[in-house]
């Protein structure tokens, strides 16, 4: 309570607040409005019997499973972004511009990644339009339509990347973060409206219990999004002039989920375009082909082999992640340039291994972790058998991420006005 009255008594972080709010209110009222040419009865059914589609419509806020004008939320950017991270690795010049080009290079890096945004959401709006219309869900549709749909779709995804970008400037959380949170919190009261609807008495104690794991899973996500390592460091005194430096003692964090929800969203990709392409194929005029695939969509949506496939794919991916943003060698590197060394530990290539024996270490606890929460709907709905409101596991991670990261930065504000 004592911040919220420093925050709100302080004129510019009263407004930056009030400016978030107000663009997360027109983010709700964007995934509100919809495309034309919707068989709604028939979109419902098709999101309440496919649990990967549920999921990719948390990402884009809610805006998918009503078919809004927003319907690929961030998606596209999303993926543009992760791109131009991986196409670093492959192109020199590209990893010059973001890592050494200061801020101009990593604007232009940005820019890069705006750009790349356009094509992908033209490709993923006709690929969604595509599928739904195959489904049922979407009444058959002019060239005329498409084209307008089309436009109509990649222009709300390009909004609302422009949204999320307003958002950051106010350095009041991530805006990206901050509208996939708004989403999955806006779907909140619909879930416990279904519940409430179905609420049956002789299961009171399997809804207390559900209540217990949910408390339990969000002190566990909040207990290992914050869990961190830390590496001693210590500085060697060197004289300059007249002056001596050095002689400290640090430490260098590696944090145990070093990777955050990106391995979640690299796994929903893979899994989703299987299924996508299986979708495409089943309508085919060639009996084999369209068997295979009427053979291939069970499989991918037996509830089994979706939970171990994605467990899987996401410990896979967190090592991966983890691999890109987290390099050994260069850390290690920085710290001999500076004059620090791990105590016990040789610096130059001793350091790198050592680095690279503990990153593997504890990046299995935060992979193995992130296969849990990512498949904990599933475990939950064995065990309890509610279906109706499942513990989203990626849902609480990502709202814990966010919720603790706007604290930190409001608190490094009220910190800053207070000096």
């Amino acid at each position: 309570m004592d911040k919220l009255s420093k925050i709100f008594k302080t004129k510019d972080l009263r407004n930056k607040v009030f400016f978030v709010l107000a663009m997360l209110v027109v983010f709700r009222v964007a995934a509100a409005i919809p495309v034309p040419a919707i068989d709604t009865s028939r979109l419902k059914e098709f999101f309440e019997s496919n649990q990967l589609f549920s999921l990719i419509s948390l990402f884009t806020g809610g805006g998918l499973s009503s078919l809004s004008i927003v319907m690929l939320g961030l998606g596209p950017y999303i993926t543009s972004s992760i791109i131009m991270q991986l196409l670093t690795m492959i192109f020199p010049s590209l990893e010059q511009i973001y890592k050494y080009g200061g801020e101009a290079g990593r604007a232009k890096f940005n820019q890069y990644s705006r750009l790349f945004t356009v094509p992908l959401a033209l490709l993923q709006g006709y690929g969604f339009l595509l599928l739904l219309s195959r489904q049922g869900v979407l009444l058959p549709l002019s060239p005329l339509q498409w084209a307008s749909s089309l436009a109509v779709i990649t222009a709300g995804a390009v909004f609302l990347m422009w949204i999320g970008e307003l958002i950051t400037e106010k350095n009041i959380g991530n805006g990206i973060s901050l509208l996939i949170f708004a989403g999955i919190v806006a779907g909140f009261p619909t879930s416990l409206q279904r519940t409430a609807a179905v609420f049956d008495y002789t299961q009171l104690f399997t809804y207390i219990g559900f209540a217990i794991v949910a408390l339990v899973v969000i002190a566990g996500v909040v207990y290992l999004t914050e869990a961190q390592r830390n590496i001693p460091i210590n500085y060697a005194k060197r004289v300059r002039g007249f002056k001596m430096y050095g002689g400290v003692s640090t430490y260098l964090p590696m944090r145990v989920n070093n990777a955050g929800v990106m391995p979640i969203i690299f796994a929903l990709s893979i899994l989703l375009f299987p299924g996508m392409i299986a979708n495409f194929f089943t309508a085919s005029n060639i009996t084999a082909i369209s068997k295979i695939a009427g053979v291939f969509n069970s499989f991918v949506q037996n509830q089994t082999f979706y939970a171990v496939a994605y467990f899987l794919l996401v410990v896979l991916f967190t090592y991966f992640y983890t691999a890109v943003t987290f390099d050994p060698k260069s850390i290690s590197e920085n710290i001999q340039k500076q004059g620090g060394y791990i105590p016990g530990i040789r610096p130059g290539q001793a350091t790198s291994e050592f680095l690279m024996h503990l990153l593997n270490r504890i990046t299995l606890v935060g992979a193995i972790f992130l296969g849990v929460i990512a498949i904990l709907p599933n475990i939950v709905q064995g065990f309890t058998g509610i279906t109706t409101f499942t513990i989203g596991g990626t849902s609480i991670l990502i709202v814990v991420s966010v919720v603790l990261e706007v604290l930190k930065q409001i608190d490094a504000q009220v910190s800053m006005y207070e000096y």
